[in-house]
């Protein structure tokens, strides 16, 4: 990986609609180049496709919340992490250090579909001691990493 690739990445994570022509004019190269780098990133697995940005709250889901989940035991993360992926509702999931093995983001439509993703999923998974929600009054900041053209 070189200069122009972090240049492509960080554009792209900008602008991911911009066309390879046009990002070629941008970067000084032709659209092939940039198709070819594009398709080497991705094969390395370092661009793994492309989002589109949502309005969440546009489309009816008012509720985002966090939730910290206790194990019973470490070793039971790739059994409930399983579990958890088949959640729809659950659309990040990492493992964690400190107070709880699992931080999870939920997003729901409402508070009914929150208890019922609480209560009636999650909390039946076997190997999750407790958890603890937190539910987010406002997104103050959501943004990619600047990926340093050094």
């Amino acid at each position: 990986m070189d200069k122009l690739d972090l240049q492509i990445i960080h554009a792209m994570m900008e602008n991911a609609e911009i066309s390879y022509a046009d990002l070629g004019k941008q970067l000084f190269v032709s659209g092939g180049t940039i198709h070819v780098r594009i398709k080497k990133l991705q094969e390395y697995g370092i661009v793994k496709g492309t989002r589109l940005t949502v309005d969440l709250k546009a489309l009816g889901y008012d509720v985002i919340a966090f939730l910290g989940i206790y194990l019973e035991k470490s070793s039971l993360y790739d059994s409930v992490a399983k579990d958890l992926e088949k959640i729809p509702e659950i659309v990040r999931l990492n493992y964690t250090t400190g107070n709880y093995s699992m931080f999870a983001e939920i997003v729901c439509k409402d508070i009914n579909q929150l208890r019922y993703v609480l209560h009636d999923t999650v909390q039946k998974i076997k190997g999750i001691e407790r958890t603890e929600t937190f539910i987010s009054l406002e997104e103050s900041l959501n943004r990619n990493v600047r990926v340093s053209l050094d």
